[in-house]
């Protein structure tokens, strides 16, 4: 995974990603593995969708001998056009995989013209 430092000097992970898309809908799927709904918060502004995760703290204090845990969040940023519904897009949180579901506005979509 790709990670970059924020201004603030912490570590963020940008979340692998597969995007997908058919006549009605752009499905984005991203891996956030620790994250959960709370942890969520999900923007569309003008046209950036933006996803940041925060991760659970659940790393307890102590003497450690090993330690490959460590505490990151995630962020990802997506340019969107015209195409896609603002409302209409919904999130699902599942076994760490983050699913958006944009739906593509009905002017958007292709249409078949019939011959007279």
């Amino acid at each position: 995974m790709e990670t970059s430092i924020t201004r603030s000097g912490n570590k963020m992970i940008v979340p692998p990603a597969q995007i997908r898309e058919d006549e009605s809908e752009v499905i984005a799927q991203l891996e956030m593995p620790g994250v959960t709904k709370e942890g969520l918060d999900i923007k569309i502004d003008g046209h950036t969708l933006t996803i940041d995760g925060k991760r659970s703290d659940d790393i307890p204090s102590g003497k450690y001998l090993i330690r490959e845990r460590r505490h990151y969040d995630y962020h990802k940023a997506f340019t969107i056009d015209e195409s896609i519904d603002r409302e209409g897009v919904s999130a699902d949180l599942t076994d760490g995989i983050l699913t958006l579901r944009l739906k593509v506005k009905e002017t958007a979509k292709p249409r078949k013209i019939p011959v007279k």
